[in-house]
């Protein structure tokens, strides 16, 4: 805050001495008054607007927490992500999760993750750059013959939300899905991940156009830093204390600690009365 000096003028004349505090205390009235205003304003402002999905240029998906077992909160309600064909967990009570993987490139973890899934028989959809399907085809290959899913985290991993004109956006997803097609023989599923999380609102709008559907997630944690991985227990931590009932659960494949840890962490789940789905259940009517 700004200090105010006020010159002492005709510093023996009583009465202007008194005209200039009347008028300091004046100013300091009015200017008390705007203030309280604009904050009063702001406040609305931001009540109003916890409830509408963010228009701002970029967004970067979180949640907040609350007591263990408890659905999060999102950037965006179910409802209003559900008008651009996005979702971020199921409005369920049954427990039921939705296991995804974002696949940025390969370092020894995803082997270690398909057999766990195969051992408890549970569906995943993995989210693939381009140089995943280039340096990994035969175990992007290996994903599509045991029955799981594989979505499009675009071609080269950029900060979508900066991608205004749909010629661009569309690039992103098409050259990732057409080298798909080329790996696999197969289509790629239209299910579309932001990198990093962030988006905006005509990013949702473009990929509902292009026919995808946009998926964020309701659990996750710090597991993307390889020279910090989490331990085992923090993992657990987290992932059992925040587990909820339609919660779509991100992890990394770049993870070690989730390679070394998903028998175990599926096992758990499994022990808490939780079993797995496919995020078709949010697409089919």
């Amino acid at each position: 805050m700004k200090t105010i000096y006020v010159k002492k003028l005709f510093s023996g004349n009583i009465s202007v001495r008194l005209l200039s505090v009347l008028g300091l205390f004046l100013f300091a009235f009015f200017a008390g008054g705007v203030a309280a205003r604009v904050v009063n304003s702001r406040a609305v402002t931001e009540e109003t607007n916890a409830s509408v999905i963010s228009q701002e240029t970029t967004v970067n998906w979180g949640l907040g927490f609350g007591a263990s077992g408890e659905k999060p909160t999102g950037m965006a309600t179910i409802e209003e992500l559900a008008q651009y064909n996005a979702y971020f967990m199921s409005d369920t009570e049954e427990k039921i999760l939705y296991l995804t993987f974002d696949c940025g490139y390969e370092n020894g973890n995803t082997e270690a993750i398909l057999d766990a899934l195969k051992k408890h028989n549970a569906p995943a959809t993995f989210f693939v750059v381009g140089y995943f399907l280039e340096s990994a085809p035969d175990l992007v290959r290996r994903m599509v013959e045991e029955g799981h899913t594989v979505g499009n985290h675009t071609y080269n991993h950029p900060d979508m939300s900066q991608i205004s004109d749909m010629a661009s956006f569309q690039k992103e997803v098409e050259d990732n899905a057409a080298l798909f097609k080329e790996v696999t023989g197969t289509d790629m599923a239209m299910y579309y991940r932001p990198p990093q999380g962030k988006y905006s609102v005509e990013n949702l709008k473009m990929a509902q156009e292009l026919g995808y559907a946009t998926f964020f997630w309701s659990l996750a944690y710090v597991d993307w830093y390889q020279d910090d991985q989490p331990t085992h227990e923090e993992a657990f931590d987290k992932l059992l204390s925040r587990v909820h009932p339609g919660a779509i659960v991100l992890l990394h494949n770049t993870s070690q600690t989730n390679g070394e840890i998903i028998d175990e962490l599926l096992t758990r789940w499994e022990e808490m009365g939780y079993s797995f789905g496919a995020l078709s259940d949010f697409t089919q009517p």
